[in-house]
C-alpha cells in the first residue's frame, strides 16, 4: 500500500512563506534561516549566560544576573515573547509540578487568553530550585521588574561575548531560532504554532482530530526527549494509531500524523500486546536515515516500499564515507537520508532536486511513553 500525503488547503495566518524554496518562515517571517543561532550556538550562548552569573562575588548582582538567566532560558525553551515573559507572575504562572509555563496573550486584539507551554522536567527542577531561594524570591517582588531594553543589551553583551553577531542574539532572533529548531526536529506544524501562541493554529486532518490536551501530550513527549537525547533515530513521526489489522504472526499498525501523514508499520503479535496499542492511542514512529531510499521524480514510484514521501531536497552534507540529505516533504515534515557517498555521485542529487522518500513497514520502530 503506498502512502500518500495528505495536502494542507487551510495555511495559517501567520505562515507566510517567502519563496517557492523551502522557508521556515511558515512558522516566523524570516529572511534566511542562516540568521538565526544553530542548536549549537544556542546551547553555547547558554553556557555564556551560565558563566555570567557563576563569574560574579557579588550577591546583588548574581540576583540579577539569575533573573536575566531565568528570562533567557524562558525565552530559549518556550519560543515566547519578551514582552510575554516579562509580563509573567513567577509564582502564579510557572507550575513546576506539570513543568508548563502559563503564558496571557501579548496582544489582547487577539484575545488568545492563556496558553500552556510544556517544558522538560530539568529545566522546571531548575526553575522550581531558583524561586525556592529565599533571596530570588524577594528579589522578584515586582514579578521580573526589568527593562526590556536592558534585557535586551545583557542578550547582546552574551552574544558578542560567544564571538556572535550580536544581532542573533536579541529576544526576537532567539524566538525565531527556537521554532526553526522544533521545525527540524519534525515537532508536527500544529504543535509549533500552538507553542508560539500563533491565533490560527492548524488542527485540520483529513484523517483524525486531535485535541488539546493531545498537543500538549506531544509536546511534553518532545521536551524530555529533547532534554534527555533518549533516542538517536533521526527521523520521528508523532501520530494516533488509525487502524490495527491483526494477523496470525504480525499485524499491520497505521498511524496519522497531525500534519495528515500516514505510516505504516508491520510489528509482531507480541509487540502489540507488549505496547497496549489501540485505536486512537498517540504513538512515536521512528525511522533511522539509513533505512530511507531516494528516487527521483514526480511520479509515485512502483516499488513495494509502503511508505513514501514526496519532497525537495533541502540540504545535502557530502562526506568522505556517507552523504546525508534533507528532504522537505509535502506535508512539511523533514527527512533525513543517509547513503553512500560513492551512491550518492551516481544518483547526483543536489538541493532542490524533487525526490520519493521511501521506506518499508519493517524499518518503522513505534514507541510509547
Amino acid at each position: 500500500m503506498s502512502v500518500r500525503m495528505k495536502k494542507d488547503k487551510n495555511q495559517p495566518v501567520e505562515l507566510q512563506p517567502l519563496s517557492k524554496s523551502v522557508d521556515h518562515g511558515r512558522i516566523i517571517s524570516i529572511t534566511e534561516e542562516g540568521n538565526c543561532l544553530e542548536t549549537m550556538k544556542l546551547n553555547q550562548l547558554e553556557q555564556s549566560f551560565r558563566k555570567w552569573v557563576e563569574e560574579t562575588p557579588r550577591k546583588d548582582v548574581r540576583l540579577s544576573r539569575w533573573r536575566i538567566l531565568l528570562i533567557f532560558l524562558l525565552i530559549r525553551y518556550t519560543g515566547a515573547k519578551l514582552n510575554e515573559v516579562l509580563a509573567l507572575d513567577p509564582f502564579e504562572d510557572i507550575d513546576t509540578k506539570k513543568s508548563s509555563i502559563f503564558f496571557n496573550s501579548a496582544d489582547a486584539e487577539k484575545e488568545l487568553g492563556r496558553r500552556e507551554v510544556q517544558i522538560s522536567e530539568a529545566l522546571s527542577r531548575e526553575i522550581e530550585s531558583a524561586l525556592s531561594d529565599q533571596d530570588f524570591k524577594e528579589s522578584l517582588q515586582n514579578k521580573f521588574g526589568v527593562d526590556p531594553a536592558f534585557v535586551r543589551r545583557k542578550f547582546y553583551e552574551r552574544t558578542h561575548d560567544c564571538g556572535f553577531d550580536k544581532r542573533l542574539g536579541g529576544p526576537e532572533m532567539i524566538r525565531k531560532a527556537r521554532a526553526i529548531e522544533l521545525m527540524q526536529c519534525n515537532i508536527p506544524l500544529p504543535v509549533v504554532q500552538t507553542i508560539l501562541g500563533h491565533s490560527t493554529p492548524n488542527l485540520t486532518s483529513s484523517y483524525v482530530s486531535f485535541s488539546a490536551e493531545e498537543i500538549q501530550q506531544v509536546s511534553r513527549l518532545f521536551m524530555e526527549r529533547e532534554s534527555s537525547h533518549k533516542t538517536s533515530a533521526r527521523n520521528s513521526f508523532f501520530g494516533k494509531v488509525q487502524t490495527i489489522q491483526r494477523g496470525d504472526i504480525q499485524t499491520r499498525v497505521e498511524i496519522v500524523t497531525l500534519s495528515g501523514q500516514a505510516v505504516t508499520t508491520v510489528i509482531t503479535n507480541d509487540s502489540l500486546e507488549r505496547l497496549g496499542l489501540h485505536e486512537g492511542r498517540l504513538v512515536t514512529a521512528e525511522v533511522k536515515a539509513p533505512w530511507i531510499i531516494l528516487q527521483r521524480g514526480d511520479k509515485e514510484p512502483d516499488c513495494s516500499a509502503e511508505n513514501q514521501f514526496n519532497g525537495v531536497i533541502e540540504r545535502k552534507a557530502h562526506g568522505t564515507i556517507n552523504t546525508e540529505y534533507t528532504i522537505h516533504t509535502q506535508g512539511g515534515a523533514d527527512l533525513c537520508a543517509i547513503v553512500s557517498t560513492a551512491h550518492a555521485e551516481r544518483l547526483g542529487f543536489q538541493i532542490g532536486d524533487r525526490v520519493w522518500a521511501m521506506f518499508n513497514s519493517s524499518s518503522v520502530v513505534l514507541r510509547v511513553d
